[in-house]
């Protein structure tokens, strides 16, 4: 069989960056053209978020005024957040499969992929483990504490917690956001219902791996509080975001920013239940919306 271009048997072939053919060229794109297409492509988006509860969902999609697309098979929440500034924060929202690390570096990829956010926050529910945390506040985590790491030895368990921070323009918009509204922050929030709260907002590192944690003894609390006392929460996803985030930053022209935010449901105690799981979600919605005028500000 003559063939002077291109055949394929029984699978499928994907061409990128070249020719085939007689007298083929190809126009190489410099980082700086692509940058150029993906700043102009019109479903990029400025924030991304990630969520994994329905409860998260729907408190995020509530909070932002976002509505349902669906693209390629996957449910993206999007909108248009109008904030103090010369122009509306364009905001994509999705939520994982399940719970943990590895269905939020998903997440994060599919974001990535469909709407190329210069900053994706984890947001929703997270159970505080440091004495001055209450049901109901909320932490503004730029540094994350993976502890699942670890070394099992004959008499006890070594563990080797890994710290993630995000890029330093995020931690300057955190700054920012404390410096102007006190820290602890304090907002009145009206959830749907019509309940008004004054919850406390912090900024402080979390702790993340995949146990869920209902013992304020257990060893992973001992642990964390170890490596760094400031320590104020705990999630299963945070570690995995922050992760995908700092690798992809490999293979791409710019850092990957990221930061958390997590309100919280429980005391990481025996006692935990799903109680103050709606309250939490939506503070931590409300927050968000609150630091938006100031991750648009984060250097593109």
């Amino acid at each position: 069989m003559h063939n002077e271009g291109v055949a394929t048997f029984g699978g499928s072939t994907q061409i990128r960056q070249s020719a085939v053919g007689r007298g083929a060229t190809v126009n190489q794109v410099t980082g700086t053209d692509q940058r150029a297409e993906q700043d102009d492509h019109p479903s990029r988006a400025d924030v991304g978020i990630i969520t994994i509860l329905s409860v998260e969902a729907n408190a995020v999609r509530l909070a932002l005024g976002l509505r349902r697309e669906r693209v390629e098979g996957l449910d993206f929440d999007l909108g248009e957040v109008d904030v103090p500034g010369d122009r509306p924060v364009k905001v994509v929202a999705t939520r994982t499969l399940t719970q943990g690390q590895r269905s939020a570096v998903i997440a994060f990829d599919h974001l990535r992929r469909h709407h190329d956010p210069q900053l994706v926050v984890l947001v929703g529910i997270g159970g505080g483990i440091h004495p001055k945390i209450g049901i109901g506040d909320v932490v503004v985590a730029t540094r994350v504490v993976h502890y699942d790491l670890r070394k099992e030895l004959p008499q006890h368990t070594q563990h080797r917690g890994e710290e993630k921070e995000a890029p330093a323009a995020v931690g300057h918009a955190v700054n920012s956001f404390f410096t102007e509204h006190g820290e602890p922050a304090r907002f009145s929030i009206t959830d749907p219902g019509g309940t008004s709260r004054t919850p406390r907002v912090f900024s402080g590192p979390i702790g993340s791996g995949d146990a869920v944690i209902a013992d304020r003894d257990s060893e992973i609390v001992a642990y964390l509080s170890r490596f760094n006392d400031k320590i104020l929460a705990v999630d299963m996803e945070a570690g995995g975001l922050s992760q995908a985030c700092h690798e992809q930053s490999a293979i791409s022209d710019r850092s990957q920013n990221w930061m958390v935010i997590r309100g919280i449901s429980d005391d990481a105690s025996p006692d935990k239940n799903d109680d103050y799981q709606a309250v939490a979600a939506w503070h931590a919605a409300t927050v968000l919306y609150r630091v938006l005028p100031y991750l648009i500000s984060v250097e593109k």
